[in-house]
């Protein structure tokens, strides 16, 4: 039966985004014994799109730069992705080009020139992102299949620990979620917690901005801080924040986090009991990716074409909103395991894995009719220090977010209404 979800696509990313929203409503009622409620499927759609529906005092942000897009190569397709300032510079620095005016038209031409894969290369090699346009490879996604979306991993042992659920709409009121994550599908997982009360703490490097807007999307009742851990009084810091959390989301590669002796078996380690959520773009977990070039090279790029020539989109940044939903599913699933039989644990998937999971997907009718999305009674407006925000509501039922933080205002320090939280400086 197709999903009711309004994403049109060849692929079947309304069955995807059908079933990673359910896969955390169900693990909520689980949390706290009670029936799952039913999903209203405009509300998932809606907040699949969130890009789409964002208002800044009116404005609506541009998703992607000039630079992140389709590009033809001397022979097929590549994509690029330079949101990011340090993305931009490194693609610009690949090609040998300087910045200035005319610089999308003199990378167009440089790509043109360049076969795909010597592009792809040379760029990586400089710290940019690019990525060849290839069809899918059902033996790769078949492999990929092989494994579960969401792999879980005990970690090392510890004793019982209960989740104090008193609310049953906010059952995790009394956990600490520290969120060392960007973009989309990281912020989402912890924005899901959030909105079932957690007391979540983003963590990001000074050195590293975000893009505004993209933070105010995602990040609903979250703090946000700025700590450089790999200084001493930044890193006590953390260590002390770290002492009494119950979840860390990982989304930075993992030579990174090994360097500063954050990988998940580290933390553990150190935090036994702790439940860590981890996240890559690819299964090689050092590797450098977003949603869109995940798209690109698996093959939805080419099924999502549609003429067969231009290589085309999923209508929604769906892998990355899918893995969020799932390793927050995961987390309530293993908060409820830690509370029945202790230990540490890790649930980590890919945007890779999920691609193969939705190219598995029986394709959906080409002649089906699918509805345009109607965002009415689906968005939420906030005041954020002055600034008129509007963003898609919550696509779980029964939910509405508490407004965003402005990214990096805040202390590394937990909230201190429930009398636990005090600054750790």
């Amino acid at each position: 039966m197709p999903s009711p979800v309004p994403l049109a696509a060849a692929t079947d990313v309304a069955a995807l985004a059908w079933h990673a929203v359910t896969a955390v409503e169900e693990a909520r009622a689980v949390l706290v014994g009670a029936s799952a409620r039913p999903l209203e499927p405009t509300a998932v759609a809606v907040a699949y799109t969130s890009e789409r529906w964002l208002r800044v005092d009116g404005s609506a942000p541009r998703a992607f730069a000039p630079l992140s897009g389709f590009f033809r190569a001397a022979d097929g397709w590549v994509r690029t992705h330079a949101n990011y300032p340090h993305h931009r510079r490194a693609l610009l620095s690949a090609l040998h080009l300087s910045a200035g005016a005319d610089e999308l038209d003199r990378v167009r031409a440089e790509l043109a020139r360049r076969p795909a894969e010597t592009a792809a290369a040379a760029i990586s090699a400089h710290g940019g992102l690019c990525v060849t346009v290839r069809p899918a490879d059902a033996a790769v996604d078949e492999q990929l299949r092989a494994r579960p979306v969401v792999e879980t991993t005990r970690l090392g042992d510890a004793p019982t620990r209960a989740v104090q659920v008193s609310d049953a709409e906010r059952p995790l009121a009394h956990t600490r979620v520290l969120d060392l994550t960007r973009v989309i599908a990281g912020p989402v997982a912890s924005r899901t917690l959030a909105l079932w009360g957690a007391d979540v703490l983003r963590i990001d490097p000074p050195h590293l901005p975000e893009l505004p807007w993209q933070h105010l999307d995602t990040g609903h009742a979250k703090r946000s801080t700025l700590l450089d851990l790999g200084t001493g009084t930044d890193r006590a810091g953390f260590d002390a924040l770290l002492a009494s959390t119950d979840v860390v989301v990982l989304g930075y590669r993992s030579d990174g986090l090994e360097r500063r002796g954050l990988s998940a078996a580290s933390l553990a380690r150190r935090r036994p009991g702790l439940i860590v959520l981890q996240l890559t773009a690819w299964p090689d977990p050092s590797r450098r990716g977003f949603d869109s070039l995940v798209q690109a090279e698996s093959g939805i790029a080419w099924e999502e074409s549609r003429d067969g020539e231009h290589p085309g989109a999923l209508p929604a940044q769906a892998l990355d909103h899918s893995a969020g939903y799932l390793l927050a599913a995961a987390a309530l699933e293993l908060l409820h395991r830690r509370e029945i039989e202790g230990g540490s644990w890790l649930a980590r998937t890919s945007l890779r894995r999920i691609a193969a999971e939705l190219l598995g997907f029986p394709r959906p009718p080409r002649a089906a009719a699918v509805p345009p999305i109607d965002e009415t009674g689906h968005l939420q407006s906030f005041d954020v220090d002055g600034v008129s925000l509007v963003t898609a509501a919550p696509a779980l039922p029964g939910a509405r977010f508490r407004a965003p933080r402005p990214w990096g205002r805040d202390l590394p320090r937990w909230r201190s209404d429930d009398g636990r939280a005090e600054s750790v400086r």
